[in-house]
């Protein structure tokens, strides 16, 4: 057989090259993340300090892009629906673990690859500066008789599963605190220092400013262990409730990210939360430093969307 002198220019061509055709390494150029909330709120800020760190250690420069909307479904749907080329990534929050339990959005940390934590913020227990109680026990033996209301975010959010979890968890009704639905931290204090609701179980983060203004008594922080942040805040734990809750906040990226690409984003991720520009700019806002890697966080988020659909269908919330 006879080929023709197109196929075999053509052949030796390909050989010249090798076996397999040569690919563009990545990144070869901008990488975009797409946060799900507004500029300047918790989420955005630690992204873009995260940015800085991430674009050095990739090489390439990070353009972060706030896609508002929807409770948050709005940005973490743009990212689900970004190709999986590592060119779109995303600041994917807690609110993965329970969009689809409450009805909002058919979002599960499935729909993602997760790449892993950056940072957590505790809930915690805040009382007004007038209030009768000094300690969670006698905020706890309180609730139990009924009467007490709190407030931090939106119903079914962070912080009404955190409320929720510690009477659940204190041998209480997840319903026995009545919770005041608030468009976040700031008008639910307002509210706590008019009297208008008895406890904060937003983050002390917000509410340290207003307890060093002697406005309002920080009593516990819903951690795992104390805060270097405020080394003085007993744990839940230590006050004789276990449970804990933090809100968090990730990297992550459309589901199906080629393997390869995958190791490079995680690397470059940890390399840049190690740094020390990274991890002070998080420890002076008070942030908790996070990086668990994909492994770990994917099996993080299972066990936390689990954890929220049943309180969550406690509280009488789940769809």
């Amino acid at each position: 057989m006879k080929l023709s002198t197109l196929t075999l220019s053509a052949v030796a061509a390909f050989a010249a090259f090798g076996t397999n055709p040569v690919l563009a390494e990545y990144p070869e150029r901008p990488v975009t993340v797409i946060v799900p909330w507004g500029a300047g709120g918790g989420t955005d800020t630690i992204i873009r300090i995260f940015a800085v760190g991430f674009e050095e250690a990739l090489g390439q420069p990070i353009n972060v892009v706030n896609r508002t909307g929807g409770s948050g479904v709005v940005g973490h749907s743009a990212i689900t629906h970004s190709r999986a080329d590592g060119y779109t990534l995303g600041a994917c929050t807690s609110e993965i673990t329970y969009f689809d339990t409450i009805g909002l959005a058919p979002i599960t940390p499935e729909s993602f690859d997760l790449v892993s934590r950056l940072a957590e913020i505790p809930a915690g227990v805040t009382v007004s500066a007038d209030s009768p109680y000094n300690s969670v026990q006698e905020v706890v033996d309180a609730a139990k008789k009924g009467g007490l209301s709190a407030s931090g975010s939106g119903l079914g959010g962070p912080w009404h599963m955190a409320i929720a979890g510690m009477m659940k968890s204190a041998g209480g009704d997840v319903n026995t605190v009545q919770f005041i639905p608030s468009q976040g931290g700031a008008p639910a204090l307002q509210d706590l220092v008019a009297d208008g609701i008895s406890i904060f179980s937003g983050s002390p983060i917000e509410a340290r400013a207003l307890a060093s203004a002697g406005e309002v008594k920080m009593l516990a922080i819903m951690a795992d262990e104390r805060s270097p942040a405020f080394p003085d805040l007993p744990t839940l734990k230590e006050s004789g409730v276990d449970w804990s809750m933090s809100n968090w906040f990730s990297l992550c990226a459309p589901a199906g990210l080629p393997e390869d690409i995958k190791v490079k984003i995680e690397t470059a991720a940890k390399k840049a939360h190690a740094s020390t520009a990274v991890q002070e700019a998080l420890a002076q806002r008070g942030i908790t430093p996070v990086f668990d890697g994909s492994e770990n966080f994917t099996t993080f988020a299972k066990g936390f969307a689990s954890e929220a659909k049943s309180l969550l269908t406690d509280l009488g919330l789940a769809k």
